[in-house]
Order: C-alpha cells, then sequence, then structure tokens
C-alpha cells in the first residue's frame, strides 16, 4: 500500500474519531471548517481519492489532528492537553506503570481515575510532548541482557486500526492483554494467524504466542531509563580486590593449619 493511502486510512480514522466524539456534527460540517468541498471530503472517505497536504495542514491546526499519527500511524488520533475531554489522558505528563501495579492496569487501563492514581514524570524531548506515551517497569530476567528488572521502557501508543501495519517484526513493545503486561520482542502474525510471536532475548526462555482477541493495548517501546550503575572497570577492580584479599586469608589460614599439624605431631612424639 502506498504511503498516500496509509495516510488517508489514518486521516478518515481521524475524522470517524471527531464525529463519534461528536466534535462534529456531519462530514459536510468538517468540509466546511476545512474551507473544502464536501463532496470532495465524500470521496476521500470512500476511498475514491487520497487527502491532500493543505487538508491535511488545515485539519492539524483547527481540529488538532496529529502529524505524527498520520504519517507514522505511531501516537493517539489527536494533540490535545484537556484531561477531563480526552479520551486517553496525560500527554505532557508520562504516567508510570510500576511492577505492583500491572495486574490492576491489565483490568483497568481505560479507567481515568485509576490512570491518575498512578505516578507520573515528563521527559524534554518533543516528541514525548506530541503524542500519548506511557512508561512501564520492567519485571523478571526474560528481556536481558536487552532489559533488567528494575528498567523502564518509555511506550508510544498504537491505536488498535494500525496494529496490522504498524507492528514491526523484532522490536520491542509493550503488550497489554487481560491479565498481564508483557515487555518483550514480537513477531507480527496477526494477518495470517491472528497473534503475535512474543521472542524474549533471555534465551533459557521459549517463545510464545498471544492471540489477538486478547490483546487490549500494544505500545512501541522507544526509550529505557536504567538505575545508574558502576562502570564494568570499577566492578572488576572491586572483584579483583575481593579475590586477592580471599586469597590472603586462605593462605593465613593455610599456615595456620600447618602449623597446628606440627605442633600435633610434636606433641605425639614425646
Amino acid at each position: 500500500m502506498e504511503q498516500t493511502q496509509v495516510v488517508s486510512r489514518r486521516f478518515i480514522a481521524c475524522v470517524e474519531q471527531l464525529k463519534a466524539q461528536k466534535n462534529i456534527r456531519s462530514y459536510r460540517q468538517f468540509a466546511s471548517q476545512l474551507d473544502y468541498l464536501p463532496q470532495s471530503l465524500s470521496e476521500i472517505i470512500n476511498g475514491r481519492r487520497d487527502v491532500t497536504v493543505d487538508v491535511l495542514r488545515k485539519a492539524i491546526e483547527i481540529y488538532g489532528l496529529n502529524p505524527i499519527f498520520l504519517f507514522t500511524g505511531e501516537g493517539d488520533f489527536f494533540i490535545n492537553k484537556d484531561l477531563d475531554n480526552h479520551p486517553n489522558p496525560l500527554y505532557e505528563q508520562i504516567i508510570c506503570v510500576p511492577a505492583t501495579a500491572h495486574t490492576a492496569y491489565a483490568q483497568l487501563h481505560q479507567h481515568k481515575k485509576f490512570l491518575k492514581e498512578l505516578p507520573t514524570f515528563s521527559l524534554p524531548d518533543f516528541k514525548y510532548k506530541t503524542t500519548l506515551h506511557r512508561a512501564f517497569e520492567v519485571t523478571g530476567d526474560s528481556m536481558e541482557t536487552t532489559l533488567f528488572e528494575g528498567d523502564k521502557v518509555v511506550a508510544n501508543f498504537i491505536a488498535a486500526d494500525f496494529w496490522l501495519d504498524s507492528i514491526k517484526n523484532n522490536y520491542v513493545y509493550v503488550v497489554v492483554t487481560r491479565n498481564e503486561i508483557h515487555i518483550q520482542r514480537v513477531n507480527n502474525q496477526l494477518v495470517e494467524k491472528q497473534q503475535l510471536l512474543i521472542i524474549p532475548d533471555n534465551n533459557y526462555y521459549q517463545p510464545y504466542t498471544i492471540a489477538a482477541e486478547n490483546i487490549r493495548e500494544i505500545w512501541y517501546v522507544r526509550a529505557k531509563i536504567s538505575p545508574f550503575l558502576p562502570s564494568p572497570q570499577r566492578i572488576q577492580n572491586n572483584l579483583t580486590q575481593e579475590i586477592a584479599q580471599l586469597h590472603q586469608t586462605l593462605q593465613a589460614q593455610s599456615l595456620i593449619i600447618q602449623n597446628l599439624t606440627q605442633t600435633i605431631s610434636n606433641l605425639s612424639q614425646r
């Protein structure tokens, strides 16, 4: 599918969302606001014409369509910082889902009250302010040596309508199911098998599948936040010192045993 057709599909999805949220009464009203012919908009909606750059520019300016979503498929439909009216709140602030909240999040990820109770933070990069991001704490060791327990991944929301096109093989995603959160490398098998193949980086764990019907959310991992650790050289130096001290201790104990053995031998000869 050509890029212009893909962008047109995303544009149509945004318009449908505007109508569903009652931000526009009709396609005619939407076209009028963009100073665009209703007949031409109808042809775009019905797939007979591709959306133009001028229409996209006006829709972004007037209705807040998210340009990153339109051209990459990443993030939410709109740029909207109104926490009370937006269906997916918090753009400036990134919600962080700690390990202790994984199970609850899987069940309550659409509840605004629950989301507002989770910790939040912000990042300075512009890309984290124009699309919906969320942070998830890593648990377990199935993604070592890429991710370690206690790391946090910052991930970009992917709308369900674009899972088929946007999920790339061998990239890391956060897959939210009915009861769990999976932070894993993914192969997209949604078209042929209606499932995702999950491939842990740690070879101790076997690949497994998640059926499409069990998936609630998918987030594309864009960054990770790791606790600061000493440099490998510092760790090696400390280990070398510990080994040297242990060697000295063993030598001292060996000398004590030798002296004790000699003393016992002398006593036995008297």
